[in-house]
C-alpha cells in the first residue's frame, strides 16, 4: 500500500476553474447534503458522478463521527473539476490524531471510509493546520486516445 500523497492543498493545486464549497453542520444528517453538493457541482450524468458520491460521503461521515465537527462544528466540502478530473476536499474541526486507514476484520461494520478513498481514488491525502483537517481526494477521467490511423490488412484465402 502506498502512503497517501499529502502535500499541502493550496491554490496552485486546484484543478480547473470551477467549483463549489458549502459549510455544513456537524450532524448526521448533513451526509446526505454533502452528496447533493457533488450532484450540485457535477451533475448525475458526470462520467465519475458515483464513484465521487460514493466517497464524498465517506469524508463527510468521518468528518461527523471522527472529529470535532461532530461535537457542534461544522465541516466543508469542496468539489472542483475539470475536463481531466474532479478533486473533493472535506476539512472539519480537527480531531486528536491525524486521519488513519485502518484494516478492520470483516465483521467489523466501520473503518471502511478511507481504505475505499485509498482504492478508488487516483491520489489522495490530508493536511492538519490551526486545529483543523482537510482530507482530499482526486479521480481523474479516462482519456480518450487519440483516433489512430487505419490500417488495413490483407488476409489471404487458401
Amino acid at each position: 500500500m502506498a502512503p497517501p500523497d499529502s502535500h499541502r492543498v493550496n491554490g496552485d493545486d486546484l484543478i480547473g476553474s470551477g467549483g463549489l464549497m458549502v459549510r455544513l453542520p456537524g450532524i448526521a444528517s448533513q451526509v446526505s447534503r454533502a452528496r447533493g453538493i457533488v450532484t450540485a457541482a457535477l451533475g448525475r450524468d458526470h462520467p465519475l458522478y458515483d464513484d465521487v458520491v460514493l466517497l464524498t460521503s465517506e469524508l463527510a461521515t468521518n468528518a461527523v463521527l471522527h472529529t470535532r465537527s461532530g461535537a457542534g462544528g461544522t465541516f466543508t466540502v469542496s468539489v472542483t473539476s475539470s475536463e481531466s478530473a474532479v478533486r473533493v476536499c472535506v476539512s472539519d474541526a480537527g480531531s486528536d490524531g491525524p486521519p488513519c486507514v485502518c484494516r478492520t476484520s470483516a465483521r467489523s461494520t466501520s473503518g471502511r471510509g478511507l481504505p475505499l478513498i485509498e482504492a478508488l481514488s487516483h491520489r489522495w491525502g490530508f493536511t492538519r493546520e490551526s486545529g483543523s483537517t482537510t482530507v482530499w481526494f482526486e479521480l481523474l477521467q479516462a482519456g480518450v486516445p487519440p483516433v489512430a490511423e487505419l490500417q488495413h490488412v490483407r488476409t489471404r484465402r487458401n
